[in-house]
């Protein structure tokens, strides 16, 4: 990598470039982990703490026990839980024995359970007992032959667990009846595998890890094919950027995105557990009393999160509580970080986030800004080593310094493509290799780029282009104002026009305000004509807002006039 205009922006000490090939799989990271941080905790769960070597015992056994109920190297598994123990020990398991990890949101309906399992071939899933009501209804339809139940409590202890097990189910009513004949619960399966033989297969780095599937809110949801080789890069490239700032066997990471999504995934489970960190899994953030109440327990040194939940935590009454003295590196991903959001966070903390852009197909981690405090507010940073970037037009030339483009990436951690789908493959690789993410993107002199918006949000008013980030971080910067949507509606003399959802922090707030505010700071073709209150705004389970229901409340609508 020479003679890229990023690399002159580059923190001092990190490399350009990592070695991808230097283990043959994610299991050698893991067993080299395991190898060095045996009495270290690795995670900690409603105050329930497994070791290093806690989690090399206990996913040894679910490989095993996956062996002994018939199922080959290479086989899908599927992992539905949100943030338990019993994630990181049925995750690491199911790749030690050589099989391919398909994580399904546990929220999602029978519809989408369906479409999942039956494309992705699983044949053995675990699944937390909360949501099995809806994989009883979905089983039919596929392909699965071994069901693993857990609950919630399952590895906390047997009077503990015992007791939020009971908790649970009969006091909150969160599971809801179902039966799966032939279903084992978490507890047995890891006791079968106990006293089973672990063969331990031969994995290449080339060798399918995962099957990520992405967010389906283009259309239908498509699995990303990530390789060992992809996990291992994107890893190393993460641990890089951290240059001297985090150390081995001494840090504490907050966990409160579900380890399911790719983010969390690559950035708070693997590349976590590969420096020896203690992991404070969260498994419900919206309960904000009670994540907060885990920060104040913890004296932590990593967080990462997304712009809506560091949102609900500073408008939280116990965020004063939290201590940040010790805390390293606080970083964002999943949805663009709203200006406003960001200076607010560094007012109160005095921790500047460090926001990292990236995608399900690309393992995912792209871009990140430097984690030392460098103040770049806006921006998602210059590419991880060995990534290169280019922007291109709709013919896929390569645009001009400081003209937006599609964001298009090549390096070791990009997918190899969608399973089963390869003519959704062929459209987003370029002849030479770039993947095409879809984004639109500039760069400025420095190297450092900023996302103007996904492709598919862009609206269009009288021709000239509106990016609702741009919108939203504008409104967003309101005092008024905690959260905030925009889109385009059809309009008909511009065609478009901007249709802004807002949450009030101050229920004084009026449209008048948030009009004259935004008159004082966008165009007028930028300027909402719409303004339309709101309680709540539709949000995937790891929190980013869904522009794509709003724009399909406005279909709906139109289609009744």
């Amino acid at each position: 990598m020479t003679d890229f205009p990023w690399l002159k922006s580059y923190p001092k000490g990190i490399a350009h470039t990592i070695d991808p090939d230097k283990y043959t799989s994610l299991v050698a990271i893991l067993e080299e982990s395991f190898q060095k941080y045996a009495n270290l905790p690795a995670y900690v769960f409603m105050d329930k703490t497994l070791t290093y070597k806690d989690i090399d015992k206990k996913s040894r056994d679910f490989a095993a026990y996956l062996q002994s109920i018939g199922l080959k190297q290479g086989d899908k598994v599927g992992l539905q839980m949100p943030n338990v123990l019993q994630y990181p020990v049925a995750l690491f398991g199911a790749l030690r024995a050589g099989m391919i990890v398909v994580n399904v949101n546990p929220q999602y309906t029978v519809r989408e359970m369906e479409h999942q399992y039956k494309d992705a071939e699983v044949k053995a899933t675990v699944i937390i007992a909360n949501f099995a009501s809806n994989l009883e209804a979905a089983l039919p339809k596929t392909d699965i032959k071994h069901v693993i139940v857990t609950e919630v409590g399952d590895m906390l202890g047997f009077i503990k667990g015992k007791i939020v097990n009971y908790v649970v189910k009969h006091k909150k009513k969160m599971v809801p009846a179902f039966n799966i004949p032939g279903a084992v619960g978490f507890n047995k399966a890891l006791s079968i595998g106990a006293s089973s033989t672990f063969t331990k297969p031969e994995i290449k780095s080339s060798d399918l890890a995962l099957l990520q599937y992405t967010g389906g809110t283009t259309g239908v949801s498509k699995g990303a094919m990530l390789t060992h080789r992809n996990m291992i890069a994107n890893m190393l490239m993460i641990r890089e950027w951290t240059g001297t700032r985090l150390n081995e066997g001494v840090e504490t990471v907050i966990t409160p995105l579900p380890l399911y999504h790719v983010f969390a995934l690559t950035v708070n489970c693997f590349t976590m557990f590969s420096f020896g960190a203690k992991n404070v899994l969260i498994a419900n953030p919206r309960d904000m009393p009670a994540f907060l109440g885990e920060m104040i327990k913890y004296k932590f040194t990593v967080l990462t999160g997304l712009n809506t939940l560091f949102i609900g935590m500073m408008n939280h009454k116990d965020f004063a509580k939290v201590d940040f003295s010790g805390v390293r590196a606080v970083v964002a991903g999943g949805m663009a970080m709203q200006k406003a959001v960001a200076e607010k966070w560094k007012q109160m903390t005095g921790i500047a986030v460090a926001e990292g852009y990236g995608l399900s197909e690309t393992a995912p981690v792209l871009t990140v800004n430097p984690i030392d405090g460098t103040d770049q507010v806006g921006t998602i940073g210059v590419p991880v080593p060995s990534v290169e970037i280019k922007l291109l037009d709709e013919d896929e030339n390569e645009v001009a310094l400081g003209e937006p483009g599609e964001i298009a990436a090549k390096g070791p951690n990009v997918m190899l493509g969608y399973w089963k789908r390869q003519d959704e493959t062929d459209k987003v690789f370029t002849k030479d290799g770039f993947f095409k993410t879809g984004d639109v993107g500039i760069m400025a002199e420095d190297g450092f780029f900023k996302i103007v918006d996904r492709k598919k949000d862009m609206v269009l008013v009288s021709g000239f282009n509106v990016y609702p980030n741009e919108v939203e971080d504008v409104v967003a910067s309101h005092p008024k104002v905690l959260e905030v949507a925009a889109i385009g509606v059809p309009d008909k003399n511009a065609g478009e026009r901007v249709r802004i959802y807002v949450i009030k922090k101050d229920e004084s707030l009026t449209e008048k305000e948030l009009s004259d505010h935004c008159k004082d700071n966008l165009a007028g073709y930028k300027q909402p004509r719409d303004v339309i209150f709101r309680t709540e705004l539709p949000k995937s389970n790891v929190g980013k807002i869904l522009r794509k229901i709003l724009k399909d409340e406005v279909k709906a609508e139109a289609a009744t006039v």
